[in-house]
Formats: C-alpha cells, structure tokens, sequence
C-alpha cells in the first residue's frame, strides 16, 4: 500500500470523499461541519442507534451497522474513501457495567469489522474516536499520552483495546491510524445547526441547562470531600468543534503519509463541578438547586489533559473556554 494521499477518490465536486462512521452522533455531526470546511466529503454511516438524521447536513447518509460486513464493503464500493473516520460505539459508561456484551460487540467487534472493510477496499488510514477512559484513575495531572492505560469499565477497555488493535494493525500490516482520546466533550455549534442530543442525557453541561430551564428539579454533586479546590471533581471541559478541528488536523496528517499515533484532546484546564455550575448561572440567569450527596464508585478525583503532543504535532490548540462553551450549549438547548 502507498505511504501517502494521491488518489482520485473524490466527488462530483473534486473534493476527497471521506467516511464518517457514527457521523450522526455528536461529535461525528460537528466532525462532519469542519470537514465540508475543509474540502472534504464526508458520507456519513450510521445506523441512527444514538444518532439523529436531522444532524447528517454536510453530506449522504448511509444507514447501516458496522457489525454488517456486507453493508460496509458496499459503502467503501460505492463511495470510496480516502480514509475513515470511526466514531461509532456505544459510550454510557454505567450501561457498560451492565451490559458489558453490548460494548464488547459494538465497540470491538464494530471496530473490527470497519477495519477489515476499509483494508479490503485498499483504505489504509482510520482516524478512531477514543477517550481518556482508557487511562482510569490519574497516577499523575496532566494526563498525556503516556500515562499509563489501566480502564475503570468496560466502556474504556474497549476502546482500549481498538487502540491495541490498531497498533498492532499497524506494526504488522501497515495500517495506519491516529486514536483521538477525548476528555469531556462539550458545546454546540455556535450557529445553533447542531448540538447535544442524549437519551438519556447524563452529560454535566446539557443536566445543569435542563435544571436553570426548570426541566429538572435540581442538579445532583456525587462527592464533595475530594482533595480538589472546592471538594468537587475536576474535569476537562473542550469544545465538540475543538474536538472536530483536531479530527480534520490528524486526517490530513495521515492523508500526508504520518505515522500511527495517539493524541490527548482537551482544553488543559480543570474546572469543578461548582465552577460549572457558576458559569451555567451566569449564562442562563437561574438559579441551580444543587443537592451534595457521596462519591460515585468509579469517579476519579480530577481529569484534565497534557495536550502539548496535539499543540505540537498537529498545530491544535482548542479556542473556547468554558463560557463559550455553556454559552453555545445554551443557545442550543433554548433553541
């Protein structure tokens, strides 16, 4: 296989076609947003599980399931990309606990089965949707790449282990990738096209906004004793279109013959629940009932990113803090 992008898989309007697996969902919708920026054309693969058909604006969609090897191998056919772009899993950590089969079946199975296709149509490179959940619980603060991968649930041990396959995909096969291990996504397209959109929702942002609409009673802290600056957990908050600028930086990277490799996306600050809840009221001008009540099981003290390797090697550096973050969010639920 060819070490680098020249090809001539492109659309009717000359622009390279990529493939978006599980494009309808969150971050694969805004992914799709900057990639129709950026030249791209992206098709979208999903078979609308967790995803919406209203988010799919900048391009086809295909509805399928990445388990189905039939389905793929006529979408690679069909529309023949220059790479992948797989975001499609199953994400709820508690539902991971519980139905551990599911995420081994969706998240490892699914991912193996994209990537059989796309070898199969000649496609060498996959730019795969991770998460800092394969870290667990922080031996050190920032977390960069690193760190050690010790998962807490099935949900990070699945993802991990697609990032163990790809490395060994590429050490022995030449199938490159880049594993994008996000923080805590969060946000809205500013111009209110798309925006969060869970059922159900267990996302902080998207719980305290349904709290200052009055479509909850309140918002519930699990743990205030943590060795933290205000005793609530620490998280790293970074944009979904930070999240999707990182996407297109790191397909171009392949496209231009890059190695396999893993990034660390978010914002490299912290922010407490109770910072959180603070910027929630001032954007919305409520006031939060806030009930405290113990730890989760599972919960690490604080998460935040090193995220100095994509700064340097992909030229990322995200560009919202976190009240634009609630602020695009808001506008997006009050829509």
């Amino acid at each position: 296989m060819s070490s680098s992008w020249n090809g001539p898989k492109v659309n009717q309007q000359g622009r390279p076609v990529v493939l978006v697996t599980g494009g309808a969902g969150y971050v694969g919708a805004h992914t799709c947003l900057r990639l129709s920026e950026a030249g791209f054309a992206p098709v979208v693969f999903d078979n609308l599980s967790n995803g919406h058909e209203a988010f799919v604006q900048w391009g086809p969609l295909v509805k399928g399931d990445v388990r189905d090897a039939v389905q793929l191998d006529a979408v690679f056919a069909t529309h023949r990309p220059v790479a992948v772009l797989h975001f499609a899993a199953l994400i709820e950590v508690a539902a991971s606990v519980t139905s551990p089969a599911d995420f081994y079946d969706v998240n490892v199975a699914g991912s193996l089965a994209v990537i059989g296709a796309a070898r199969r149509a000649g496609v060498e490179a996959m730019v795969f949707s991770s998460t800092c959940a394969t870290f667990g619980a922080p031996v050190r603060m920032p977390m960069d790449e690193t760190h050690p991968q010790a998962p807490l649930n099935p949900y990070g041990r699945t993802k991990l282990i697609v990032e163990q396959a790809l490395a060994d995909l590429d050490r022995y096969s030449g199938f490159r990738s880049v594993a994008l291990r996000y923080f805590n996504a969060a946000g809205a397209d500013p111009e209110g096209r798309i925006g969060e959109q869970h059922d159900p929702e267990t996302h902080v942002i998207p719980l305290l906004i349904d709290a200052a609409l009055g479509k909850r009673a309140g918002f519930s802290i699990f743990g205030t004793d943590y060795d933290t600056p205000d005793g609530t957990a620490v998280r790293d908050y970074v944009h979904v279109l930070d999240l999707a600028d990182a996407h297109v930086a790191a397909l171009r990277r392949l496209l231009n013959g890059g190695e396999t490799t893993a990034f660390n996306l978010g914002a490299g600050v912290g922010s407490t629940v109770r910072d959180v809840i603070r910027a929630v009221e001032r954007v919305s001008g409520a006031t939060i009932t806030v009930t405290e009540t113990g730890r989760r099981e599972g919960d690490s003290p604080a998460l935040v990113a090193d995220n100095r390797k994509a700064v340097s090697e992909l030229n990322w550096r995200p560009r919202y803090g976190l009240d634009e973050i609630v602020t695009t969010a808001w506008a997006w639920h009050t829509r």
